[in-house]
């Protein structure tokens, strides 16, 4: 029997089961999981544990320092690869309650979408993965490929040690790729294949001047203001026309490929909708860049917040004795955290050598190049379980932790998000539209079945 034909079986086994699957998923997000609270996280660790062993995997709770993963695994084909499916199954706090239609752990449909904590962020989405693993046995009995599947409770507050797991567990996760279903697709509403994250470094910036708040007319012109001090500081470090001006900023910036710079013109944007949503009368310089070669291909200098002195109403005359900017810089390929910051403290020392600058961690970037082997299989994938070609991404603006399997396990990792662009996760009424779902499911059973197709050497 030709896969084709297979994948058509258990493309059917999927629809005929549509409603079993939509109501197991409703009693799934009934469980609250909220790893920052602490709440319902054992409980639905185990149920997951309990489901991957139904299905004949190889399951455990595995403890870290703060909340356990979930590692299932099963190998039924020799030869064929073997994907290490990853998501989580921990959840953001629902608050405010007061904002939601419905209340967030009682999901509700309304207009084809599923309304509830998780829904899209990330239970919907990785338990389509697991129905597309049972689907696929119920039909054929056996897996194609190999799996393992490892499930996160930390991801909401950060995967504080998900890449101290990785490295301690290297050999249990050994694996040839790692698929993500996570997050939204593009805007567009296109299927989305995404092929890395840029990364992040936080720090702040701390500047002290008198021992006390003084009184800006006595003191005004004697003791230094530290704000001035951030102010001229923070000056240095990024020029109007848009370039980072500490030294050495862009010495490890790789440009994109040729196949990359195609992907990022290939990908539809309005721009003057953009500018008009966000009440933007133009973008951010330099002006010359494409609107997703600036989300992908470049790092950042954000100053998230700037403090000191009195922020209240009315007004108070005060010269401030303490200071503090909050900063991010998103990374690209092939800059690292700890370069970036060594070269932030260089540049401190040089330009204020008085101020302090304090590490706030983050995480490096990660970048599959779009011509890897398994780029072809699990594109393919998508573009089988939502019935369209899919746009390809090559790195999302945002971050995740996706440089533990690239740059620890040292295999490619793809992001093939489920969620509709909407799915406000992370807001009141999070929510993941139906047919999405089932479209997830479909695009699980075709990744495992592209995968099986292939004979490693």
């Amino acid at each position: 029997m030709s896969s084709n034909h297979q994948l058509s079986e258990i493309f059917a086994h999927i629809d005929a089961h549509r409603q079993t699957y939509l109501d197991r998923l409703l009693a799934y997000l009934r469980m609250p999981s909220i790893s920052a609270e602490g709440i319902g996280i054992d409980a639905v660790a185990a149920v997951l544990v309990a489901q991957l062993q139904g299905m004949g995997f190889a399951a455990r709770l595995m403890p870290t320092a703060g909340w356990p993963m979930v590692v299932g695994e099963r190998r039924d084909a020799p030869g064929a690869p073997t994907v290490l499916l990853y998501g989580h199954y921990d959840v953001q706090p629902a608050d405010p309650l007061e904002a939601w239609v419905t209340p967030p752990f009682e999901p509700a449909i309304r207009d084809g979408r599923i309304y509830a904590r998780g829904a899209g962020d990330n239970k919907g989405q990785h338990f389509a993965q697991l129905l597309a693993l049972e689907a696929t046995l119920a039909v054929q009995g056996a897996l194609p490929c190999n799996v393992i599947v490892l499930l996160e409770g930390e991801e909401e507050v950060g995967s504080p040690h998900v890449a101290e797991f990785v490295r301690e567990h290297r050999e249990l996760l050994h694996c040839d790729l790692v698929v993500t279903a996570d997050g939204p697709v593009h805007d567009s509403g296109r299927a989305t294949v995404m092929f890395g994250v840029r990364g992040v470094a936080s720090f702040e910036l701390h500047a002290r001047g008198a021992n006390r708040d003084l009184h800006s007319g006595n003191f005004g012109g004697v003791a230094p203001n530290p704000l001035w001090t951030l102010v001229h500081l923070l000056a240095t470090m990024k020029a109007p026309d848009g370039r980072i001006t500490i030294d050495g900023f862009y010495a490890n910036v790789q440009p994109p490929t040729a196949l990359e710079q195609q992907a990022l013109a290939a990908l539809p944007v309005d721009v003057a909708r953009v500018k008009r949503e966000l009440g933007l009368a133009e973008m951010d310089a330099p002006h010359d860049r494409g609107y997703y070669e600036r989300l992908a291909a470049w790092p950042t200098l954000t100053i998230n917040g700037l403090h000191g002195g009195y922020g209240g109403p009315g007004s108070k005359t005060v010269l401030p004795s303490t200071a503090v900017a909050k900063c991010d810089i998103r990374l690209v390929e092939t800059q690292t955290v700890d370069e970036i910051l060594d070269k932030v403290e260089s540049h401190v020392r040089k330009h204020a050598p008085g101020v302090e600058v304090v590490r706030q961690g983050g995480m490096d970037p990660s970048k599959t190049p779009l011509d890897s082997p398994f780029a072809g299989p699990v594109t393919r994938a998508v573009a089988r379980g939502h019935d369209e070609e899919p746009l390809l991404v090559p790195a999302m603006g945002g971050s995740l932790p996706d440089y533990v399997w690239t740059k620890v396990l040292g295999v490619p990792s793809f992001v093939t998000p489920y969620a509709n662009a909407d799915e406000a996760n992370h807001a009141p009424n999070e929510n993941l539209e139906v047919e999405r779902f089932f479209k997830g499911i479909k695009t699980g059973a075709a990744l495992l079945a592209e995968l099986g197709s292939i004979q490693l050497a």
